[in-house]
């Protein structure tokens, strides 16, 4: 299982400089002077007119991304180690500088919640899998029912058969039994024989 260390970011060495201990490189040039660092970072401004993120630098361990937005004409600076942070920039070169550090210094706030986060799935995660062990409370209902169905279905199916069957049997008795109509076409008609009878006693006399 993993582990919540495992997924907790790793803050870059480096980041945590004394607070006088200032150095920023930008654009290959290490600058200490917060004044021309924050001028550097408004010259590269002027040259980044697009939204895909260029490297402009690097800060505290964090490598240092510029991109612009047109739609609010701002741009912003990602600062990229284990976790991503950014930082809107404006037109005032410290102040620009102090919100990339507010930026940094969220970043505790940041991980603490991501840990919390983290740490409410596993407990979810460790739930359902208890939640999941446990029987199904209406298994034997279930069964009964289903042997009751099944009952019902076999019984339904015999009715419907014996149903079919006198059916059937009644189709073939009304067939061989001779209709009224077919037994007096075969008797002879009334009067014939005894008609016969007479005209032959004539003859012999």
């Amino acid at each position: 299982m993993v582990t919540l260390a495992e997924h907790t970011p790793k803050v870059p060495q480096g980041s945590e400089l004394p607070k006088d201990d200032f150095r920023i490189t930008i654009k290959g040039d290490t600058l200490t002077d917060k004044d021309n660092a924050g001028a550097a970072i408004l010259e590269a401004c002027k040259e980044i007119k697009n939204s895909d993120p260029v490297e402009i630098g690097s800060y505290k361990g964090f490598t240092m991304y510029l991109s612009y937005a047109a739609f609010g004409n701002e741009h912003t600076l990602t600062l990229k180690g284990a976790m991503s942070h950014t930082a809107k920039l404006g037109l005032d070169a410290r102040g620009n500088l102090t919100r990339i550090d507010n930026a940094l210094n969220g970043m505790q706030g940041r991980l603490q919640a991501v840990q919390k986060e983290l740490e409410n799935l596993y407990n979810q995660q460790a739930a359902a899998k208890i939640e999941v062990q446990k029987p199904f409370v209406q298994e034997q209902e279930l069964k009964d029912k289903t042997a009751r169905l099944a009952v019902l279905d076999k019984e339904l199916n015999m009715s419907a058969m014996r149903s079919a069957t006198a059916k059937d049997t009644e189709v073939v008795a009304k067939r061989e039994r001779p209709s009224i109509l077919d037994s007096l076409k075969q008797q002879p008609p009334k009067g014939t024989t005894h008609s016969k009878k007479i005209k032959s006693e004539r003859e012999e006399r």
